[in-house]
């Protein structure tokens, strides 16, 4: 999928142009922010540049705006939602990164309880 062009059947492309409904907590003309619909922590969010952008890969100087303004809104959205003492913020990207929906998304994970390590840990061979 190429970084700037929408796909029709990408579920956040359909998001943003309003085709799906999500119980949205901010959107400008840049990014959208919503609830996940399969929560990992109390609080888990999606926020979501408007543009189509398959993957961090194809990210470049024309996301610089955009993809700012999610992690600026990060702290805002995280404390509105009730992650008052700490979140973790995650962007997976591609196959090893665990990405299912190839529309560059981050999510923001909290609650009033520590989420626990990032990554389980591996015993060496």
């Amino acid at each position: 999928m190429s970084g700037g062009q929408p796909a029709a059947d990408c579920i956040f492309c359909r998001i943003a142009r309003g085709e799906i409904p999500a119980r949205k907590v901010y959107e400008d003309e840049d990014v959208i922010a919503f609830n996940d619909i399969q929560p990992q922590a109390p609080v888990h969010l999606l926020v979501i540049p408007r543009q189509h952008v398959a993957s961090l890969y194809e990210a470049g100087a024309a996301q610089h705006a955009a993809f700012g303004k999610m992690l600026a809104l990060a702290g805002t959205l995280a404390r509105q939602a009730g992650a008052a003492d700490g979140f973790r913020i995650i962007v997976n990207t591609g196959r090893v990164g665990h990405q299912e929906v190839y529309h560059v998304h981050m999510h923001i994970l909290g609650g009033p309880d520590p989420l626990g390590p990032m990554l389980s840990r591996r015993k060496p061979a």
